[in-house]
C-alpha cells in the first residue's frame, strides 16, 4: 500500500536526492550555525545582507595575522613578500572567477559601494557632463542611485529611470525606448536584493552598447549565486561585494575594461597608486594600482581569495541548482500562509523571498521570528523607490543560501503561523 504525501513533503524527498551537496557537511563549515539564540537552534535567512563565513575564510584570516603580517608591495622582508604572493593571488583568483581577461581589471576597493563611487566619480566626473543621461531601474539599492544623484548635483547630468511591471522585472520595451542619443551611462542591478529577480543582463548591455552607452552592473547579489562570465556578458564595469560571498567585510571588487581604466583619472591619492612623486608633479602607477590608494585591507583580500577557493571547489553550478530547489520549497511554503503575499514574482529569480502579511508589519514578523531563533531582514532593503513602486513601506525578506534546509524553512513556516495566530 502507497501511503500519501503532502506537497511539501515530496518536495522536500526530491530536493533532498537531487542537489549533489552534502549538505550536513557544508554546514560544518559554518562554525556560527552552531549559535543558538534564546536556546533555539539559529536558522540564518538574512543571507543577502551578509552571508556567514566557512572555516577555511576564517582560518586565512587568522593564519594572515597571526604568521604573514606585513604590508604588501612594499618590503624585500620575507614576511612581506609572503603576505604580498597571498594578496596578488587572491586578484588573480577573482580575476578567474568572474573570466576577465586580465589581473589588472580587477581593482579592490572597501566594498560594493565604494565601488560605484569610483565608477561615478572617476569615469563620471571625468567623460560624462551636463544633459548626458544615466539609466538606471526601479529596482535599483540606493548604493547604485546616491552616486549617480552627486553626480547629477556636481555635473548637471540627468537620470532616467526604467520601470519594473507588477513581477518585480524590468519592463524592456520601456527600457529600449528610454535609450537615446543621450544615453551615456546605464547602471543596472544584475539581480535584485529586494526581489531576486535576475535581470536579462547580456540583452541590456547589448542594447546599451547598441545605443553607445557604456555599462555598470551592481553584482552583490548576483555573484554569490550564479556563474559569472564578464567577457560573455560583455558589460564595461561589474562589482560586486565579497562579504556576500562567504568572504570578509571591509572588501569590494570593481571589475572594469582595462582601457577605460587607463582613461579614467585616480579616484584616491596616496601610497601604492604612484611611480613617484615631486612638488611639481606625480607619475601614477600601472593598473589596477592606480586606484588603490594607501594600505589596502590584506586580511580582507586573503580572506576574499579563500572564499573564491571554497566556491569553486563546490561549484557555482550546484550552489545554483542547490538554492533554486531551496527557494522552490521556500516558496510553497509561503503559499501555505494565509494573509501572506509575496513580493517579486520574476521568472528568473535568484534565492530570495519577500513578503508581506495582512495580519502584521514586517517590523513586527522579524520580531516574532528573531524570539524563534529565525534571523530574516525586514525594512525597505535600501530600496526606498521600489518599495514605493509597490505601494508598500517594507517588506519581511527571508534570502537564502546553499547551505540553508529544507527543515529551516518549514521552521520559518511554523514561525510565520505563529505570526498570524499572535496578530491575526
Amino acid at each position: 500500500m502507497t501511503m500519501s504525501t503532502s506537497p511539501l513533503e515530496s518536495a522536500k524527498t526530491a530536493v533532498e536526492t537531487s542537489s549533489g551537496l552534502d549538505i550536513e557537511s557544508i554546514r560544518e563549515d559554518f562554525p556560527i550555525l552552531a549559535v543558538r539564540p534564546y536556546g533555539k537552534p539559529l536558522v540564518y535567512l538574512d543571507n543577502a545582507a551578509t552571508s556567514q563565513k566557512p572555516r577555511q575564510v576564517i582560518d586565512a584570516i587568522r593564519r594572515y595575522y597571526e604568521g604573514e603580517n606585513a604590508n604588501v608591495h612594499r618590503g624585500i622582508h620575507y614576511l612581506s613578500q609572503v603576505a604580498t604572493e597571498k594578496f596578488d593571488a587572491a586578484r588573480e583568483k577573482v580575476q578567474h572567477f568572474v573570466n576577465a581577461a586580465h589581473s589588472h581589471e580587477i581593482v579592490l576597493t572597501s566594498g560594493n559601494t565604494e565601488s560605484i563611487n569610483l565608477v561615478a566619480s572617476s569615469y563620471g566626473g571625468a567623460f560624462l557632463g551636463e544633459g548626458d543621461e544615466i539609466l538606471l531601474t526601479h529596482m535599483e539599492h540606493h548604493s547604485n542611485i546616491v552616486p549617480w544623484q552627486l553626480l547629477r548635483e556636481k555635473m548637471g547630468v540627468v537620470l532616467k529611470i526604467a520601470p519594473v511591471n507588477d513581477d518585480g522585472e524590468i519592463i524592456m520595451e520601456d527600457f529600449e525606448r528610454l535609450l537615446g542619443p543621450k544615453t551615456k551611462f546605464v547602471s543596472v542591478v544584475y539581480v535584485s536584493n529586494a526581489l531576486g529577480t535576475i535581470n536579462p543582463v547580456k540583452e541590456i548591455v547589448r542594447l546599451a552598447h547598441a545605443a553607445g552607452a557604456v555599462v555598470l552592473l551592481d553584482s552583490a547579489q548576483a555573484v554569490p549565486h550564479l556563474t559569472v562570465d564578464v567577457q560573455d556578458i560583455d558589460c564595461d564595469f561589474l562589482s560586486f561585494a565579497p562579504h556576500k560571498m562567504f568572504g570578509p567585510t571591509g572588501i569590494g571588487v570593481l571589475y572594469a575594461k582595462a582601457e577605460l581604466l587607463e582613461r579614467m583619472p585616480p579616484y584616491k591619492g596616496g601610497g601604492d597608486m604612484i611611480k613617484s612623486v615631486t612638488f611639481e608633479k606625480t607619475l601614477y602607477n600601472d593598473l589596477p594600482f592606480k586606484f588603490e590608494a594607501g594600505t589596502p585591507n590584506i586580511a580582507g583580500v586573503i580572506g576574499l581569495g579563500a572564499a573564491v577557493d571554497y566556491l569553486t571547489n563546490i561549484g557555482m553550478d550546484k550552489i545554483a541548482a542547490r538554492e533554486a530547489e531551496l527557494l522552490s520549497y521556500g516558496t510553497r511554503i509561503l503559499e501555505s500562509i494565509d494573509g501572506l503575499r509575496i513580493i517579486g514574482r520574476a521568472k528568473e529569480k535568484a534565492s530570495v523571498l519577500s513578503f508581506i502579511m495582512e495580519s502584521a508589519h514586517p517590523h513586527d514578523i522579524g520580531q516574532i521570528l528573531d524570539q524563534e531563533g529565525i534571523a530574516i531582514r525586514a525594512g525597505h532593503h535600501c530600496t526606498q523607490p521600489l518599495m514605493q513602486r509597490f505601494g508598500i513601506p517594507a517588506t519581511a525578506r527571508a534570502s537564502l543560501s546553499f547551505y540553508n534546509t529544507e527543515e529551516e524553512l518549514d521552521a520559518l513556516g511554523a514561525a510565520l503561523h505563529k505570526v498570524n495566530e499572535v496578530f491575526g
